[in-house]
């Protein structure tokens, strides 16, 4: 019996140890903002190829600060600059970004600019299709990015809606009260806005950002 005791006491050791060392891989803190931002400036002027300017990203981290956000999802990875900004506000609530990103060449550098910046853990990178992931996705979700194909930015929300939860956020990107330059964006927009269970502002100090607030969930 006594033997069994032991083994058992070892067993827990061991799995307390493994979990600790597991836990000590997310950086967080000083240090891990001190890497963000230097990273960030490092970069700072880099971001094309579809990625949301700096005035964009800080809303994004802002609006999770502010909602207290732990559960998000990210249409349209680009190369990363959204999904960093997103995941550093992550980072101070205790969540996890999903994004999504269909271009391999893309993925991999988002993967790399995860990694220098000091996020990856806080950051799932999927390689795949929207159209066909955010339908599978189980959520539930508090906060949704898409910045995707603005074809198809309706569908994702009407996909993606039903797994926010009341109190959650969907921000889309390239989306003004005046948006125009695509029908999707347009289309968008006006469907947003006129559904009673979302309230819908707009921010225009970047690139435009619709940010709509699940108030009910009917």
């Amino acid at each position: 019996m006594a033997t069994v005791i032991h083994s058992f006491v070892v067993l827990l050791l061991s799995f307390s140890m493994m979990n600790s060392g597991r836990s000590q891989n997310f950086q967080k803190g000083p240090d891990l903002d001190a890497r963000i931002k230097k990273f960030l400036d490092s970069h700072a002027g880099h971001w094309h190829d579809l990625n949301v300017p700096a005035n964009d990203g800080k809303l994004l981290y802002d609006l999770i600060i502010k909602g207290k956000y732990t559960r998000a999802l990210e249409i349209g990875t680009s190369t990363g600059h959204s999904g960093i900004w997103i995941a550093w506000a992550l980072s101070k609530t205790g969540g996890k970004l999903i994004t999504i990103e269909i271009d391999e060449a893309r993925y991999k550098q988002a993967l790399a600019n995860f990694e220098e910046a000091g996020l990856s853990d806080y950051i799932d990178a999927r390689l795949a299709d929207a159209h066909v992931l955010v339908r599978k996705l189980e959520g539930p979700f508090d906060f949704v990015f898409s910045d995707a194909d603005k074809e198809w930015y309706k569908q994702y929300f009407i996909d993606v809606a039903p797994k926010l939860i009341v109190g959650g956020c969907f921000a889309a990107h390239n989306v003004s009260g005046r948006s125009g330059g695509y029908d999707g964006i347009w289309e968008y927009a006006k469907y947003v806005t006129s559904l009673k269970s979302f309230e819908t502002t707009f921010n225009t100090s970047g690139s435009g950002v619709a940010i709509s607030y699940k108030k009910s969930a009917h």
